[in-house]
């Protein structure tokens, strides 16, 4: 076995530590969130080629 093989349990399991908290969103929200996120990717898709060199 080399020295990649670690058995142990990691500490942090429950937290995101690399996600600041002001970035984190409500379980409530993700929803919202996800429809701003396609509605802003469908209107950059759906846009005139002209606009987009601009």
């Amino acid at each position: 076995m080399g020295r990649d093989n670690k058995q142990g349990q990691s500490n942090n399991k429950g937290s995101l530590p690399q996600t600041p908290k002001n970035q984190k969103i409500a379980p409530n929200k993700v929803s919202e969130e996800f429809s701003k996120e396609f509605m802003e990717l469908i209107h950059s898709v759906t846009q005139p080629q002209d606009k987009k060199k601009k």
